[in-house]
C-alpha cells in the first residue's frame, strides 16, 4: 500500500528494515538529532549515483552527534554487488528491498508521477519533518538545498545539568510562518474583545472580569476555513507528540480563538488552573501556542510550582501543559504577544462537559475589584 509522503511538522513513520551492521534496524532509536534520509532508489541510476557522491564530498557534515545521513537502497545489487558503502561515522545504508519503508514514506506516491520517485527528507530532533526535497536536476544542486535546510536550523545546546523541569512539552513547527499571520491579520481585522476567566458562583460557572488578574483581548476564529486549517495541523502534528510525550490522545478542542496580549495595557494572566470549575473539568491540556515570537517583551509563561524557569515556544510552535498545573503569563511590556489557545480533551472528557453543561451560564458575567485576588 502506498502512502503519501509525511509533510511539514508531521511526525516521520517509524519503521524497521536491515542495514549492514544491524539486521533489525529500529529508526525510532535514532531521535536526539538532525537526520538527513534520502531515498535514493538504486545506485545504478546516474542521479542517484551522482547524489550519493555528492553527499559523500561533505560526509564531515555529519559526525552522528548533531547530525546524521541515512540512504534507503531498494536495488539488492547494491548489497549483493557493494556498489555502496557506509561511511561511518555519520553516512548510513538501509536495505529497502521490498520496498516498504519507501512506500512508507511516499516515494511512490502518484500524485508526483508514475515511478518511484527519489527524494530526501530532513528530520529534527523528533523524528518531526522539516524538508521534504525531490532530486534536483543535478546531485550537488540537491545536496546544496539538503544543506541549506540544515543550516538553518539552530545549533543544539551543550549537555547541561537538569534543574527541577516543569512536566510541560514544548514544540516547535505546528503552525508554518504564513498561518500565524493570517491568525494574527484575522484578529486586526476583528478587532478582539476584553477576556475574563471562569469562577464558579453560586453553584454556576461564569464569566469574571479582573483586569488585575488577567487583562487579554480575545477573538474567536468565525472563518471556517482558517479554523480548519488550525484543526488538521494540531491533528497531524501536535497531536502525535501529546501521544508520545503523555500516552495521551486528544480527541476534541475547545475553542478557537486568537488572543493577544499587549504591553500598552500590561497584558497578563496571574497565576491559576484551567480544570477548576464544573465549567471546565473536563480540560486535559491546554495549548499555548504562540504566533510572533521576537517581536514583544515579557510575555512567557511559568509554573510556580516547579521553580521559576520560562518557557517560550518560537513562532509557530506550541507549550502544552497538563490544565491542573498551576501556570502564569508574564506581563508582555513591550509589543504584542498574539497566541492561538486551545484546550484539548478526550472522548471521556466530553461525558465530563455534557454533564456539567447545566452548571455553565457563561452568558452571567461578574465583575471584582481590581484589588482584588481571585482563586485560580
Amino acid at each position: 500500500m502506498n502512502s503519501r509522503p509525511p509533510r511539514y511538522g508531521e511526525p516521520a513513520p517509524y519503521f524497521e528494515c536491515r542495514s549492514p551492521v544491524n539486521p533489525n534496524f529500529h529508526f525510532d532509536t535514532v531521535a536526539g538529532r538532525y537526520l538527513v534520509l534520502c531515498f535514493y532508489g538504486s545506485s545504478l541510476t546516474p542521479i542517484a549515483r551522482e547524489t550519493l557522491n555528492a553527499f559523500l564530498s561533505v560526509g564531515h557534515r555529519f559526525d552522528d552527534v548533531d547530525r546524521a545521513f541515512f540512504a534507503v537502497s531498494t536495488d539488492e545489487g547494491d548489497e549483493a554487488e557493494a556498489r555502496v558503502r557506509e561511511h561511518l561515522p555519520g553516512l548510513h545504508l538501509l536495505w529497502d528491498f521490498d520496498q516498504r519503508v519507501s512506500r512508507l514514506f511516499g516515494c511512490f506516491d502518484q500524485q508526483f508521477g508514475p515511478g518511484f520517485q527519489p527524494q530526501t527528507f530532513v528530520l529534527d530532533e523528533r523524528l518531526r519533518v522539516v524538508a521534504r526535497l525531490p532530486f534536483a536536476d543535478t546531485g550537488a544542486q540537491h545536496v546544496e538545498q539538503v544543506l541549506s535546510v540544515l543550516n538553518a536550523l539552530p545549533d543544539f545546546a551543550p549537555p547541561a545539568r537538569g534543574g527541577v523541569p516543569a512536566p510541560v512539552l514544548v514544540v516547535p513547527r505546528i503552525f508554518e510562518p504564513k498561518l500565524c499571520q493570517a491568525l494574527i491579520d484575522y484578529y486586526e481585522t476583528s478587532g478582539g474583545e476584553e477576556s475574563g476567566f471562569v469562577r464558579d458562583v453560586e453553584g454556576k460557572t461564569v464569566v469574571v472580569h479582573d483586569f488585575h488578574h488577567k487583562r487579554r483581548r480575545d477573538q474567536e476564529i468565525l472563518d471556517e476555513q482558517l479554523r480548519e486549517a488550525c484543526v488538521h495541523r494540531l491533528h497531524d502534528r501536535l497531536v502525535p507528540e501529546i501521544k508520545k510525550a503523555f500516552q495521551f490522545q486528544a480527541t476534541r478542542i475547545e475553542r478557537y480563538i486568537v488572543a493577544c496580549y499587549e504591553s500598552q495595557t500590561g497584558g497578563h494572566f496571574r497565576a491559576h488552573r484551567d480544570n477548576t470549575t464544573k465549567g471546565t473539568a473536563h480540560r486535559k491540556f491546554a495549548v499555548s501556542l504562540n504566533l510572533n515570537t521576537g517581536q514583544y517583551q515579557g510575555g512567557q509563561v511559568w509554573f510556580p510550582e516547579f521553580g521559576r524557569q520560562v518557557y517560550e515556544a518560537p513562532a509557530g510552535g506550541a507549550v502544552v501543559f497538563s490544565c491542573s498545573l498551576l501556570h502564569e503569563a508574564t506581563p508582555v511590556t513591550a509589543g504584542k504577544r498574539y497566541v492561538f489557545l486551545p484546550f484539548l480533551y478526550d472522548d471521556e472528557g466530553a461525558k465530563i462537559r455534557e454533564q456539567n453543561a447545566k452548571f455553565v451560564n457563561l452568558k452571567q458575567s461578574k465583575t471584582t475589584a481590581a484589588s482584588g485576588k481571585p482563586k485560580g
